[in-house]
């Protein structure tokens, strides 16, 4: 597996990380502990060094399976965690990026993760009722006492980020980017090449729809995020098959899949972007890694880029929830 840097920090990963939220929560019916940690231990031996958790998938779940999993790879591999929210009776209630929440949050995060420090710690959400320059304020105060060793946001505008940046160095931005979404583009990714900040895309595959897999007769299990959003009615995914169908074309063209063409048009945009696929497969683990032996001309970016989805990609309660 290549190695990519994040930001002009030091931070190296990967070309390709793991998502591990889907592992227990958000898509549905989670797959057993035992079976998710031998997930993550396959993408460990096959390249993967970069590792996507946070405290509000399961919630706390989550992370406990991420360390252990990891823990005996654990000088070899970078986590990623977040803290931003208040929960409670295992349910997200709001944004609370104080600081003395941050702490308690870290403190929480470092013993389910099993470990001693955390590589890079996100805000996950930026909180209207505390100044990021607080925020970024005790993430460098948790840098100098050893606790952390990176600095990052979540679906964070260029103003916060500047801010944030102007106190402690920001590594990453973590924030939805694909085919599926491609709004960073006007703002953010001008706003991280100048600042020397890698951008970390989650959902790469359009929550699956870039895989070709999802069509008008597709059954979601219960709980599943999907059911809630704009672009999987079946109005919407008729409407956005056209890029399904161009992806299709040129995946047959490079002896790819749907699923790596979209990962490889995202490696392409610029050299610190690593994407973060999630998945419960082996098989859809190795697929995605073989993403990066993908490579897409100059013309077959062009031509995938014709097509862009106007359906809106969150209900307006969710969108409120991020500044992009």
């Amino acid at each position: 597996m290549k190695k990519r840097k994040l930001g002009k920090n030091g931070l190296e990963v990967s070309s390709i990380g793991f998502g591990c939220m889907g592992l227990n929560s958000t898509y549905g019916n989670a797959i057993s502990k035992m079976d998710a940690i031998a997930l993550i231990r396959s993408a460990v031996e096959n390249g993967v060094s970069f590792f996507d958790t946070a405290e509000v998938y399961g919630p706390f779940t989550n992370e406990e399976i991420v360390g252990e999993a990891l823990s005996p790879f654990r000088n070899e591999v970078v986590i990623a965690t977040k803290f931003g929210f208040d929960i409670k009776n295992n349910k997200m209630v709001g944004v609370n990026s104080r600081p003395d929440h941050i702490r308690k949050a870290v403190e929480a995060s470092l013993k389910r993760l099993n470990t001693d420090v955390i590589d890079l710690l996100y805000q996950h959400r930026v909180d209207p009722n505390v100044p990021v320059e607080d925020v970024a304020g005790t993430v460098k105060d948790l840098i100098t006492e050893g606790k952390v060793k990176y600095f990052g946001l979540s679906e964070a505008n260029s103003v916060t980020i500047r801010r944030a940046n102007a106190v402690q160095a920001v590594s990453a931005l973590q924030s939805e980017y694909s085919l599926w979404w491609r709004n960073p583009e006007k703002e953010i990714l001008p706003t991280l090449e100048e600042l020397g900040i890698g951008l970390v895309p989650y959902s790469p595959l359009g929550r699956g729809f870039l895989t070709g897999k999802i069509t008008t007769e597709t059954k979601f299990e219960h709980g599943d995020f999907r059911t809630m959003l704009p672009r999987f009615t079946p109005e919407a995914i008729v409407k956005n098959q056209s890029l399904v169908e161009l992806l299709s074309n040129v995946a047959a063209e490079n002896g790819a899949t749907i699923a790596q063409i979209a990962l490889a048009w995202l490696l392409v945009q610029k050299p610190w972007v690593v994407p973060i696929p999630g998945t419960t497969k082996v098989n859809r683990l190795m697929e995605n890694i073989g993403a990066v032996g993908v490579n897409l001309s100059v013309a077959e970016v062009k031509k995938i880029e014709r097509i862009q989805i106007e359906t809106p990609r969150y209900p307006e309660e969710l969108d409120r929830m991020t500044e992009l």
